[in-house]
């Protein structure tokens, strides 16, 4: 199926399509930052830049959208154009996911993944139960925590 828009239209489009300071993102750090939790950004020096790095507590969250990172939710829908391209780059975003954790495990930090499921969609959590669930694992000390929607 041809694209509907123009090469140049949709460079726009994607162009738009932020990577770092997300919604969910935001949220997340809005919440653990009013309950007193500090926190470096985007570090570049850990693999994969984890979206918030907590050197006092050896942890970082990842914020992951479901669909960019296909999730196994009902925020994430095969795209209908384009099939081969999108397996291949959703695919290869779940490899690259799954050796930044390790990588980050190896180096002596725990990691959090927070899926866009859980702050948004008809599956999603209360937001202060989201924060109350990360501030509780970064007191812990488990390796990981995955936080998602309720379904």
């Amino acid at each position: 199926m041809a694209d509907v828009v123009t090469p140049e239209v949709r460079s726009r489009m994607m162009s738009g399509i932020r990577s770092t300071n997300t919604r969910p993102e935001l949220i997340i750090r809005r919440g653990l930052h009013g309950i007193g939790f500090r926190y470096r950004l985007h570090a570049a020096s850990l693999p994969g830049k984890p979206d918030l790095v907590f050197p006092r507590y050896g942890a970082v969250i990842f914020v992951h959208g479901c669909f960019w990172h296909g999730h196994d939710c009902h925020l994430f829908k095969w795209p209908s154009s384009r099939i081969d391209f999108w397996k291949q780059k959703i695919s290869r975003n779940q490899v690259v996911d799954a050796r930044n954790e390790a990588a980050v495990a190896e180096k002596g930090w725990r990691y959090a993944v927070v899926w866009e499921c859980a702050l948004k969609g008809r599956y999603r959590r209360p937001q202060t139960d989201v924060i109350r669930d990360c501030a509780g694992w970064l007191r812990s000390r488990k390796p990981h925590l995955e936080i998602r929607g309720t379904a």
